[in-house]
């Protein structure tokens, strides 16, 4: 970009400057969505997604554990009330086992998120691969 500028005397001068300012703006930009989205990035809970593939037939249904989550944040599992820090204690025996039983989380809608992420938490933390949360119905 030139700009010539004439003075008095006729003398041309030619100033070369690239304006800065539009891409210090595009880079604060990007430094705000990059601030944004860092924390919600460290959140993750990972997860082991099945794999598509056909059943063998002739086995044995697998034990279902149910994990219900009431609207009030209580826990129940197979129907027994316990507290979230009794919830490890509970399962660690199951995740013990050869052959995992199916762990089915159900939350109420209405349900803390914060509960059901600690139990999800749970769950991956000792070792429960045949994790599923159920009852996406009541969502609709």
């Amino acid at each position: 970009m030139a700009l010539s500028i004439r003075s008095g005397e006729g003398q041309d001068d030619v100033i070369m400057d690239i304006n800065t300012t539009p891409l210090i703006d595009v880079m604060l930009v990007l430094l705000v969505m990059l601030i944004i989205t860092i924390p919600i990035q460290l959140h993750a809970v990972n997860m082991e997604l099945p794999v598509a593939g056909t059943p063998p037939t002739n086995q044995p249904k697998p034990e279902k554990i149910q994990i219900d989550i009431t609207a009030a944040g209580a826990v129940t599992v197979q129907g027994v009330e316990v507290a979230t820090t009794e919830l490890e204690q509970r399962l660690q025996p199951l995740a013990e086992r050869a052959d995992q039983p199916q762990v089915h989380i159900r939350p109420d809608k209405a349900a803390p998120y914060a509960v059901f992420t600690s139990v999800l938490a749970t769950t991956k933390r000792i070792g429960l691969v045949k994790v599923a949360v159920v009852g996406s119905e009541q969502f609709l």
